[in-house]
């Protein structure tokens, strides 16, 4: 009866005995230390057009975590059907960098910083506008003082208007 008792008891005083150091050698600091990431902002972007507020659908919204002054990367999300678009994975206290590109659009690019768990940002995108000209006639202020926008040719020529 004792013989019996042993054999049943035996192998779980042997488990025992071999799982107290495993134990034992990750509290007294061997082993790999798990280090916690840090708490993320959620950081909510809506992309709507500057004429008359409707949203931008498949936006690029380029994120770049900043953290002291150096660039962390980059993620690209595309805004919904309603022009939104979410990422929490930039820890609290950072700079995030974002730049938006959209067809049609001029790009939009402005650094916000991320004092708390959540931020929203609303990113109004105008038209392209035409390039300004020192070539073309109209009204500029920086002309000669005669008026003429543009220089005269060495012969003393004005150009043709």
């Amino acid at each position: 009866m004792i013989r019996a008792s042993l054999r049943r008891g035996l192998p779980l005083v042997a488990a025992a005995l071999l799982l107290i150091p495993v134990l034992n050698a990750q509290e007294s600091g061997r082993g790999r230390k798990y280090k916690p990431p840090p708490p993320t902002c959620k950081v909510s972007i809506t992309v709507v057009k500057a004429s008359d507020g409707k949203p931008i659908e498949n936006a690029a919204v380029v994120f770049h975590p900043i953290r002291n002054n150096k660039d962390e990367g980059n993620m690209e999300l595309k805004t919904n059907e309603e022009g939104k678009t979410t990422i929490d994975v930039i820890p609290i206290g950072d700079t995030v960098r974002v730049q938006v590109i959209a067809d049609g659009f001029q790009t939009f690019g402005n650094d916000y910083p991320l004092p708390g768990d959540s931020k929203d940002i609303l990113i109004k995108l105008h038209r392209p506008v035409k390039q300004y000209s020192i070539y073309q006639n109209g009204s500029s202020e920086s002309g000669n003082q005669n008026g003429s926008s543009g220089t005269q040719q060495q012969n003393g020529q004005k150009p043709p208007q």
